[in-house]
Protein backbone atom coordinates (compact mmCIF):
# COMPACT_ATOMS: atom_id res chain seq x y z
CA UNK A 1 0.00 0.00 0.00
CA UNK A 2 1.40 3.32 -1.00
CA UNK A 3 2.11 6.23 1.80
CA UNK A 4 -0.18 8.82 1.45
CA UNK A 5 2.32 11.49 2.86
CA UNK A 6 5.26 12.36 0.48
CA UNK A 7 8.57 10.95 1.60
CA UNK A 8 11.66 12.86 2.43
CA UNK A 9 15.05 10.96 2.00
CA UNK A 10 17.80 12.52 3.92
CA UNK A 11 20.80 11.76 2.98
CA UNK A 12 23.95 12.39 5.54
CA UNK A 13 27.51 13.48 4.75
CA UNK A 14 30.71 12.75 5.14
CA UNK A 15 31.70 11.51 8.84
CA UNK A 16 28.43 10.60 10.16
CA UNK A 17 25.29 8.64 9.61
CA UNK A 18 22.09 8.40 9.69
CA UNK A 19 21.76 9.83 13.17
CA UNK A 20 22.96 12.70 12.12
CA UNK A 21 19.34 14.17 10.28
CA UNK A 22 17.44 12.85 13.58
CA UNK A 23 16.60 16.52 13.99
CA UNK A 24 15.38 17.39 10.64
CA UNK A 25 13.80 14.00 10.05
CA UNK A 26 11.66 15.42 13.36
CA UNK A 27 10.88 18.57 12.18
CA UNK A 28 9.71 16.93 8.81
CA UNK A 29 7.67 14.09 10.44
CA UNK A 30 5.83 17.08 12.44
CA UNK A 31 5.38 18.63 9.46
CA UNK A 32 3.47 15.70 8.06
CA UNK A 33 6.24 14.34 5.38
CA UNK A 34 7.30 10.88 6.37
CA UNK A 35 11.01 11.28 6.41
CA UNK A 36 13.50 8.14 5.52
CA UNK A 37 17.31 7.81 5.35
CA UNK A 38 20.21 6.92 3.50
CA UNK A 39 22.99 4.98 4.57
CA UNK A 40 26.02 4.87 2.11
CA UNK A 41 29.69 4.47 3.11
CA UNK A 42 31.02 7.72 2.78
CA UNK A 43 34.55 6.91 3.75
CA UNK A 44 34.79 3.52 1.51
CA UNK A 45 32.32 4.24 -0.91
CA UNK A 46 32.53 5.53 -4.53
CA UNK A 47 30.26 8.34 -5.74
CA UNK A 48 28.45 5.57 -8.46
CA UNK A 49 28.22 3.14 -5.61
CA UNK A 50 26.81 6.18 -3.51
CA UNK A 51 24.34 6.54 -6.65
CA UNK A 52 23.11 3.02 -6.51
CA UNK A 53 22.61 3.13 -3.17
CA UNK A 54 20.33 6.35 -3.31
CA UNK A 55 18.74 5.05 -6.54
CA UNK A 56 17.93 1.76 -4.67
CA UNK A 57 16.80 3.39 -1.19
CA UNK A 58 14.35 5.74 -3.68
CA UNK A 59 12.89 2.66 -5.50
CA UNK A 60 12.09 0.90 -2.14
CA UNK A 61 9.87 3.71 -0.81
CA UNK A 62 6.26 3.63 -1.12
CA UNK A 63 5.12 7.04 -1.00
CA UNK A 64 4.02 8.91 -4.65
CA UNK A 65 6.23 11.97 -4.06
CA UNK A 66 9.36 11.71 -2.70
CA UNK A 67 11.86 14.75 -1.72
CA UNK A 68 15.49 14.77 -0.78
CA UNK A 69 17.49 16.71 2.07
CA UNK A 70 20.80 16.32 1.74
CA UNK A 71 24.28 18.07 3.80
CA UNK A 72 27.98 18.38 2.54
CA UNK A 73 28.81 15.55 0.33
CA UNK A 74 25.20 14.20 0.75
CA UNK A 75 24.16 16.89 -1.41
CA UNK A 76 26.36 15.82 -4.31
CA UNK A 77 25.19 12.68 -4.44
CA UNK A 78 22.01 13.61 -4.72
CA UNK A 79 22.91 16.06 -7.46
CA UNK A 80 24.54 13.17 -9.37
CA UNK A 81 21.81 11.33 -8.78
CA UNK A 82 18.88 13.56 -10.21
CA UNK A 83 21.36 14.33 -13.70
CA UNK A 84 20.90 10.28 -14.66
CA UNK A 85 17.72 8.87 -14.84
CA UNK A 86 15.99 9.86 -11.08
CA UNK A 87 12.65 8.46 -10.38
CA UNK A 88 9.89 10.04 -11.68
CA UNK A 89 7.97 10.48 -8.14
CA UNK A 90 11.12 12.59 -7.36
CA UNK A 91 9.78 16.02 -6.20
CA UNK A 92 12.01 18.76 -4.60
CA UNK A 93 15.71 18.97 -3.74
CA UNK A 94 16.85 20.95 -0.47
CA UNK A 95 21.29 20.50 -0.52
CA UNK A 96 23.13 21.97 2.91
CA UNK A 97 26.32 23.33 3.01
CA UNK A 98 26.91 21.03 -0.09
CA UNK A 99 30.24 22.26 -2.44
CA UNK A 100 28.23 22.30 -5.39
CA UNK A 101 30.94 24.31 -7.12
CA UNK A 102 34.00 22.36 -5.63
CA UNK A 103 35.26 22.46 -1.93
CA UNK A 104 39.21 24.28 -1.44
CA UNK A 105 38.99 22.29 2.12
CA UNK A 106 39.23 19.13 0.44
CA UNK A 107 42.10 19.91 -2.12
CA UNK A 108 43.52 21.52 1.12
CA UNK A 109 43.26 18.49 2.55
CA UNK A 110 44.22 16.27 -0.59
CA UNK A 111 47.86 17.54 -0.50
CA UNK A 112 48.47 16.09 2.78
CA UNK A 113 48.61 12.41 3.55
CA UNK A 114 46.96 13.06 6.74
CA UNK A 115 44.13 14.61 5.25
CA UNK A 116 43.79 11.70 2.65
CA UNK A 117 43.10 9.15 4.91
CA UNK A 118 40.81 11.74 6.75
CA UNK A 119 38.54 11.92 3.18
CA UNK A 120 39.23 8.13 2.04
CA UNK A 121 37.59 7.47 -1.04
CA UNK A 122 35.56 10.61 -1.34
CA UNK A 123 39.16 12.31 -1.84
CA UNK A 124 38.73 12.49 -5.56
CA UNK A 125 34.44 13.22 -5.71
CA UNK A 126 35.61 16.33 -3.25
CA UNK A 127 38.71 17.32 -5.33
CA UNK A 128 37.47 16.76 -8.80
CA UNK A 129 35.87 19.15 -10.85
CA UNK A 130 32.21 18.29 -10.93
CA UNK A 131 29.56 18.34 -13.13
CA UNK A 132 27.50 21.08 -12.08
CA UNK A 133 24.74 21.10 -14.48
CA UNK A 134 20.57 20.81 -13.52
CA UNK A 135 17.86 19.55 -15.23
CA UNK A 136 15.08 22.20 -15.79
CA UNK A 137 12.98 19.89 -14.43
CA UNK A 138 14.44 19.70 -11.34
CA UNK A 139 13.72 21.86 -8.18
CA UNK A 140 16.75 22.63 -6.00
CA UNK A 141 17.27 24.42 -3.35
CA UNK A 142 20.54 25.93 -1.66
CA UNK A 143 21.48 26.58 2.02
CA UNK A 144 24.43 27.76 2.98
CA UNK A 145 25.98 29.08 6.51
CA UNK A 146 27.80 31.95 7.01
CA UNK A 147 29.31 31.06 10.50
CA UNK A 148 32.66 30.26 10.38
CA UNK A 149 33.49 27.47 13.32
CA UNK A 150 34.64 24.17 11.84
CA UNK A 151 37.95 22.15 10.58
CA UNK A 152 37.98 24.56 7.65
CA UNK A 153 39.52 27.43 10.11
CA UNK A 154 42.35 24.99 10.85
CA UNK A 155 43.47 23.56 7.59
CA UNK A 156 42.47 26.13 4.56
CA UNK A 157 41.78 30.24 4.60
CA UNK A 158 38.34 29.66 3.43
CA UNK A 159 37.40 32.80 0.91
CA UNK A 160 34.69 35.35 1.64
CA UNK A 161 31.82 33.94 4.48
CA UNK A 162 31.68 30.07 5.13
CA UNK A 163 29.93 27.76 7.13
CA UNK A 164 33.60 26.92 8.79
CA UNK A 165 34.05 24.08 6.14
CA UNK A 166 32.29 25.26 2.57
CA UNK A 167 32.29 28.80 1.65
CA UNK A 168 28.61 30.19 0.82
CA UNK A 169 30.25 30.93 -3.00
CA UNK A 170 30.71 27.00 -3.18
CA UNK A 171 27.37 26.40 -2.19
CA UNK A 172 25.91 28.55 -5.31
CA UNK A 173 24.79 26.81 -8.87
CA UNK A 174 22.98 29.29 -11.46
CA UNK A 175 20.31 27.27 -12.09
CA UNK A 176 19.20 26.60 -8.86
CA UNK A 177 15.80 27.23 -7.87
CA UNK A 178 16.77 29.19 -4.74
CA UNK A 179 19.43 29.49 -2.46
CA UNK A 180 19.48 30.93 1.16
CA UNK A 181 22.42 32.07 3.62
CA UNK A 182 21.58 31.42 7.22
CA UNK A 183 24.33 32.62 10.50
CA UNK A 184 24.91 28.76 11.00
CA UNK A 185 27.98 26.35 11.49
CA UNK A 186 28.09 23.34 9.10
CA UNK A 187 27.25 20.63 11.09
CA UNK A 188 25.44 23.43 13.91
CA UNK A 189 22.91 23.93 10.19
CA UNK A 190 21.75 19.93 11.11
CA UNK A 191 20.39 21.01 14.37
CA UNK A 192 19.08 24.62 13.77
CA UNK A 193 15.29 24.67 14.33
CA UNK A 194 15.54 28.12 11.41
CA UNK A 195 16.99 25.77 9.12
CA UNK A 196 14.40 23.40 9.75
CA UNK A 197 11.81 25.86 8.77
CA UNK A 198 13.02 26.64 5.98
CA UNK A 199 13.65 23.31 4.41
CA UNK A 200 9.69 22.47 5.36
CA UNK A 201 9.34 25.77 3.40
CA UNK A 202 11.35 24.86 0.03
CA UNK A 203 9.67 21.31 -0.01
CA UNK A 204 6.60 22.81 0.08
CA UNK A 205 6.69 25.44 -2.34
CA UNK A 206 9.81 25.37 -3.90
CA UNK A 207 11.27 28.37 -2.62
CA UNK A 208 12.74 29.48 0.84
CA UNK A 209 10.79 32.05 3.52
CA UNK A 210 12.03 35.62 3.24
Amino acid sequence: MRDTREAVLLIHGLWMNAFAMSYLAHVLRGADFSPESLRYRSMRGTLPEHIEAMARRVASLRAGVVHVVAHSLGGLVALRYLQGAPDARIGRCVVLGAPLSGAQIARSLAQRRAGRMLLGASTAVLCADFDTRIDARACVGSIAGSRPFGLGCLVSNLAGPNDGVISVEETMLPALADHLVLPVSHSGMLISPRVARQVVAFLRHGRFER
